[in-house]
This record gives C-alpha cells, sequence and structure tokens, in this order.
C-alpha cells in the first residue's frame, strides 16, 4: 500500500463516474485517509460514507478563498494534517469564442483555474510547517493542443493557467519540502462526457489514439497514487500526459 498512514484531500470528488471519485476509492485502498471537497456537500458526504470509516466529506466552493480556508480547517481538525493535495474540481462549457460571455468566463476561469490557487493558499502552510506535501492539478489535454471535445476556448485557457501556476508553486515551494506537479488527461469516459460522445464522434477521436481506447477515471487515478506517493518522491514541476498518446510530439 503506497499511501499508508497519509492524509489526502480531493477536491471535486462527489461525482459517481468522476476522476476523483475514482481517485478517492483508490488512495483508501491504499491506506489513506480521504477527504473529499465538492460544492454538492452531501454528494461529498455519501461518497466519503462509500469508502468506509475514518473518511469525511465536506461541502466547498473552491472558487471562494473563505469557504476553501472553512473546509481546510475542518480537514486538519479531523485529520491533525495533510498529505496530499489533489485540485481536481473543474466544470466545461462547450462553446465557441464568440458565444463566451462575461459571465462564462468568469465561472470557467473560477472554478479551473482560481480553485487551484485558493485551495492550495489552505492548505500550503500546514505542509509547509511540516516540511513535506504533494500537490498535483487537473490541467487537460486542450490547454496543449488548444481546444478540446467538450471545452470552450475559455476552458483551454484555465486549463493552461494551471500548468503555469502549478510549475510556479513547484519552483516556490520545492525549498518547502512540497512537491506540486500537474495531470493533463485526455478524452476520459465520466460524468462529463457521458451521452454526449456518439458513436460516429467515438470512430473519429479514435483515429487520433495510438492505444485505440478512451480513458477511464481510474487511468488518471492511477497518475494522482504516483504523484501522491514517494514513487514520485524526486519530480516536481511535471507534466504527466494520460491521453493514450493523442499528444505524442
Amino acid at each position: 500500500m503506497l499511501l499508508t498512514n497519509r492524509t489526502a484531500v480531493i477536491s471535486g470528488a462527489a461525482s459517481p463516474r468522476g476522476i476523483g471519485r475514482a481517485t478517492a476509492r483508490l488512495f483508501a485502498r491504499h491506506g489513506a485517509r480521504v477527504a473529499i471537497l465538492d460544492l454538492d456537500a452531501e454528494g461529498a458526504t455519501a461518497a466519503a460514507a462509500e469508502l468506509g470509516e475514518g473518511h469525511i466529506g465536506l461541502g466547498c466552493n473552491v472558487a471562494d478563498a473563505e469557504s476553501c480556508r472553512a473546509a481546510a480547517a475542518q480537514v486538519i481538525g479531523a485529520f491533525g494534517h495533510v498529505d496530499v493535495l489533489i485540485n481536481n474540481a473543474g466544470i466545461s462549457q462547450p462553446v465557441k469564442t464568440m458565444e463566451i460571455t462575461p459571465a462564462d468566463w468568469q465561472r470557467i476561469v473560477d472554478v479551473n483555474m482560481t480553485g487551484v490557487l485558493f485551495l492550495s493558499q489552505a492548505f500550503i502552510p500546514g505542509m509547509r510547517a511540516r516540511q513535506r506535501g504533494s500537490i498535483a492539478c487537473m490541467s487537460s489535454v486542450s490547454a496543449q493542443r488548444g481546444g478540446g471535445i467538450f471545452g470552450g476556448p475559455h476552458y483551454s485557457a484555465a486549463k493552461a493557467g494551471v500548468l503555469g501556476l502549478a510549475k510556479a508553486m513547484a519552483r516556490e515551494l520545492g525549498p518547502d519540502g512540497i512537491r506540486v506537479n500537474s495531470v493533463t488527461p485526455g478524452l476520459i469516459q465520466t460524468d462529463i462526457t457521458g451521452g454526449k460522445l456518439t458513436p460516429e464522434m467515438k470512430a473519429e477521436i479514435l483515429k487520433g489514439i495510438p492505444l485505440n481506447r478512451l480513458g477511464d477515471a481510474e487511468d488518471v487515478a492511477n497518475i494522482y497514487l504516483f504523484l501522491a506517493s514517494d514513487l514520485s518522491a524526486y519530480v516536481t514541476g511535471a507534466v504527466i500526459d494520460v491521453n493514450g498518446g493523442m499528444l505524442i510530439h
């Protein structure tokens, strides 16, 4: 078990078929005590209960700094400290450039990028005090290739911002023993994509994926596990692609 006696916080992990939920299950199987944070407080509580005793679920709006600080205080009160933070929460919107309203832009950027900053700020002090910690941030292949299937340009921009933010934090926080890395999934089969992908779309997408399959939530969860564990003890500022070869370059 790779996370024995570790504590981990995962944002956006209430969705039944989501990457966050799959990560929570995997972390728990590897011995971690897990705190699930989600805008859906009831869903977070239910997801934590599914993991068994010793795990907690809390409501948290990552786009609100005070909500992040309050959630961090509750987690630290329950666990004593936090070893791992997975900035997984995110939302998408499939619109074109000229269709993006100011409100759309703010909402997508707030959750996908600013939320990474706010939640990290809430947990960094505790990690600094212990001179150890691992932070993993959810980006996307759309940040690298300039757009995706289910996200508009504002989504790509926010996810690209995550890459820059994570690298800057990695450089700054390395002397404090805190590692910061990013994950860039390709097309993963989750609740976001569920029901929206026609057989024709899937066939066309698979032409560009050397491994000839779409990703599953567990594929990304496995990378989060690597980044959370000592297997990645000398890895920081990295961007790890999880896309079946879609972006070989």
